[in-house]
């Protein structure tokens, strides 16, 4: 395994990552006992840095109980906060009051079975009602908690690039966490690392295979790229069966060969992922199928989706 400095928080952080969202069950359930196993295997192969969140639904009942006993030094910790599940609404609930903030911290503590957070991000605050909030008052309100030794490191997570220097540019933030923008389909947080760096923001990179189109089964329905971007990405997994790889693992690969951040969260949930996964740790994809898949995505390049609240 390979690490890296995060930001400026002194955390040495595995290249790879443990995107815990699908033990909370959104793909399929998952057995306690599964999720314990990947837990642990990750963790014997250098994974050390575990991702969750309250708005995963159980994802972090299930970390905390797959964590239990493992030494807490031996791993950072990383939750959210701002979104939570809600039955009536698909995209969730988003509360990013200072009295939310306080009880969620306590409710992670509690779920993680955990005295402390490395890291507490508000979570995707583009759907924030209103922005000024999250620099008035979550942002405040999370140092309250650094204060009180329930937190150790702040930031914020979201999918549109523009809320980084939005924040940074009013508020002092320790890190951020940037998802679907580290892929072979999509590189453009490349160019706001320069600023990151001047910052002395720590950066986490997610969803090399953006949240799926660059899986090896496909999309899932409920993707919400656009149809020339699905269509490209089904094209780049067609040309990769028709050749014997795995776009999975290209596309992991890539990024973690590539992308300048310090740590790259990938979803698992089986001991049979984790190594598939940690087995691209410091691989070289094949040249020629990259350039294939690049050539195939190139005009769908950097093309994304709207998130949140319009501006």
């Amino acid at each position: 395994m390979q690490f890296r400095l995060l930001g400026k928080t002194g955390l040495s952080v595995s290249a790879l990552g443990f995107g815990a969202a699908p033990l909370g069950g959104p793909y399929g359930q998952v057995t306690q006992a599964e999720a314990t196993q990947a837990v642990r295997v990750a963790l014997e192969l250098g994974i050390n840095f575990f991702d969750t969140s309250p708005w995963y639904q159980a994802s972090e009942e299930v970390l905390g109980s797959a964590l239990s006993g493992v030494p807490r030094a031996s791993y950072v910790l990383c939750t959210k906060l701002g979104r939570y599940p809600d039955t009536q609404k698909p995209s969730g609930h988003f509360d990013f009051s200072a009295a939310r903030v306080r009880q969620s911290v306590d409710e992670s503590l509690r779920r993680l079975r955990m005295d402390r957070l490395d890291i507490a991000l508000c979570h995707d605050i583009e759907f924030a009602e209103d922005f000024n909030q999250i620099l008035e008052e979550t942002l405040p309100t999370l140092r309250e908690c650094v204060a009180a030794g329930k937190v150790r490191f702040v930031g914020v997570s979201g999918l549109p690039l523009a809320i980084y220097p939005k924040v940074l540019e009013r508020s002092s933030i320790d890190v951020i966490l940037s998802y679907c923008h580290t892929s072979l389909n999509d590189n453009s947080l490349w160019d706001l690392i320069p600023y990151l760096d001047e910052k002395s923001v720590g950066v986490i990179g997610a969803s090399p295979l953006a949240m799926g189109l660059l899986s090896d089964s496909g999309p899932q329905p409920w993707h919400p790229a656009p149809e020339a971007l699905r269509l490209a990405c089904l094209q780049a997994l067609a040309w990769c069966k028709a050749n014997g790889f795995s776009l999975a693992e290209l596309a992991v690969a890539w990024t973690l060969q590539n992308a300048p951040v310090a740590t790259t969260l990938v979803g698992m949930t089986s001991e049979k992922q984790v190594r598939q996964n940690a087995a691209t740790v410091g691989a070289v994809p094949d040249p020629e199928a990259i350039e294939a898949i690049q050539t195939i995505l190139a005009p769908v390049q950097r093309l994304t989706w709207p998130s949140g609240k319009r501006e």
